[in-house]
């Protein structure tokens, strides 16, 4: 319950960076973890957005000694919430050794090598524009040539906002449809279906492609 309560308590206090009344649920944390669970190998894999941690408690599990954890978290409660599980969760405590939480916006966020999955729980459609093309253009620079993205949206939200929402809204979203089709179009793999989430969620699989050989 108390992961529940903070999460509504964030929701209304932050709603545009939080973005939703409740945590994912597990069917949605399996969907969006799918390429960390068929990764072989050392690999870095990076989380942002991990709220109370319905993906991270996912993630730890698939871990290794071998890898590579890092977390980013603009918002200060999530961000104590996923260091307490670090203390006390048994899972988390497996893996503190090769985890970092890092507490900054992700324009912010300083790392030394790109990630072999990025795993992105940001409520994108809450946001502006500009802020939408700057994180794209980021999640692709995180990632390393062969690297997976996987980031999730409510089924059709964006679509009956565009007919339901006031004109400057709708103009908006119209606007992100356009800024994030070259993305879909250029790296997309493929998208999973969630109907057991509130709410219905798409995930997004998103590859970066390896370097041409000649």
């Amino acid at each position: 319950m108390g992961n529940l309560s903070t999460f509504y308590s964030e929701f209304r206090n932050r709603y545009h960076t939080t973005g939703s009344i409740v945590p994912s649920s597990g069917y949605l944390a399996s969907a969006i973890t799918g390429p960390l669970s068929r990764r072989e190998g050392p690999k870095r894999v990076l989380e942002i957005g991990p709220g109370t941690g319905a993906f991270t408690q996912k993630i730890v599990k698939y871990l290794s000694p071998d890898d590579r954890f890092d977390i980013v978290e603009i918002n200060p409660v999530f961000a104590q919430v996923i260091r307490d599980k670090f203390e006390q969760n048994p899972d988390y405590r497996a893996v503190n050794a090769i985890s970092t939480l890092h507490e900054t916006p992700l324009q912010e966020f300083e790392y030394d090598s790109p990630y072999d999955i990025v795993i992105s729980g940001l409520p994108t459609t809450n946001f502006d524009v500009p802020l939408v093309k700057e994180i794209f253009e980021t999640f692709v620079e995180l990632l390393a040539p062969g690297g997976e993205l996987s980031y999730f949206e409510y089924m059709y939200l964006r679509q009956i906002r565009k007919f339901l929402d006031k004109k400057s809204n709708r103009d908006r979203l119209r606007e992100m449809d356009r800024a994030i089709k070259p993305y879909h179009d250029q790296y997309r793999t493929h998208r999973s279906w969630v109907w057991l989430n509130v709410s219905p969620a798409w995930v997004h699989h998103l590859r970066k492609p390896l370097p041409e050989t000649s």
